[in-house]
């Protein structure tokens, strides 16, 4: 099965000073220029962790999804390639959000007709989130409890409270998704909320809804809408299954001191 990682981003949170952040030369050199993905953790890109996770779950190909100013993650695979998993990348050209970036890998993923996974660069999913979309068969993606998430990630509850939360059917189809809830929800994230990580199980047909999302009030197409649009338009399904394990996000200077605490003794084999 092929990946699609969303790795163009600009950074903006990465590159802003942490209030407690504290990085070697190396860590604070890759946030200054906001590449997550190449945020050094135990001496390797943080990417390398998330590659290595696909090829134990039996990715053999990964379509990386880069922007002019992520050039560097081109240039850093193209001298040390992965030994288990091969890579393709693919160019959004200006960051016109999620589901314009996943547009630009239409054309190495859509030949084949077959379905494909999809997800950020900077989060690190737990192997039962990959095991079970690869197992799943269908489009879909795993769900996450806000408890899992704030027990076994690295989520403090004011950013998960601005996650999109979502509405699942008693036959475990996705319904809606509601956007960075407000009002009690903003500062107080419910425990039994569901929560997507923006990791997905997708066929080709996602991306008819990527060209037609209307823009967000930011300017951009983000792929949670253009799943909605899919669902509510188009008559697209998608079959959600319960992950109890956490995810490991690496979107703030802040973030890089622990996520190195966590994958320490780590040995990542993208």
């Amino acid at each position: 099965m092929r990946a699609v990682i969303l790795a163009g981003g600009l950074g903006t949170r990465l590159r802003r000073p942490g209030a407690a952040a504290r990085l070697d030369a190396a860590q604070a050199a890759a946030a200054d220029r906001g590449l997550k993905a190449l945020v050094p953790i135990g001496g390797r890109p943080f990417l390398d962790y998330g590659l290595s996770g696909l090829a134990d779950a039996g990715v053999s190909e990964a379509v990386l999804v880069i922007g002019p100013a992520s050039a560097a993650i081109r240039e850093h695979y193209a001298k040390n390639p992965p030994s288990r998993i091969r890579l393709s990348f693919a160019e959004q050209r200006e960051p016109r959000g999620s589901a314009d970036a996943l547009l630009a890998a239409e054309p190495l993923v859509d030949a084949g007709g077959t379905d494909f996974l999809a997800m950020n660069s900077d989060d690190l999913y737990p192997p039962s989130a990959l095991r079970g979309l690869i197992e799943l068969g269908r489009p879909g993606l795993p769900v996450f409890s806000g408890a899992a998430l704030l027990a076994h990630g690295n989520f403090p509850p004011e950013r998960l409270a601005r996650f999109a939360t979502l509405e699942i059917g008693a036959n475990g189809e996705l319904r809606r998704i509601v956007e960075k809830p407000g009002g009690a929800a903003a500062g107080a994230p419910s425990g039994d909320s569901w929560y997507s990580m923006n990791l997905w199980r997708f066929s080709p047909a996602i991306f008819e809804p990527c060209r037609r999302v209307p823009l967000s009030t930011r300017g951009e197409k983000e792929l949670p809408q253009a799943v909605g649009f899919g669902i509510a338009a188009l008559g697209l399904s998608f079959r959600t299954f319960p992950c109890a394990e956490g995810v490991i996000d690496l979107s703030t200077r802040d973030d890089v001191e622990g996520v190195a605490a966590r994958l320490a003794g780590e040995a990542p084999r993208p």
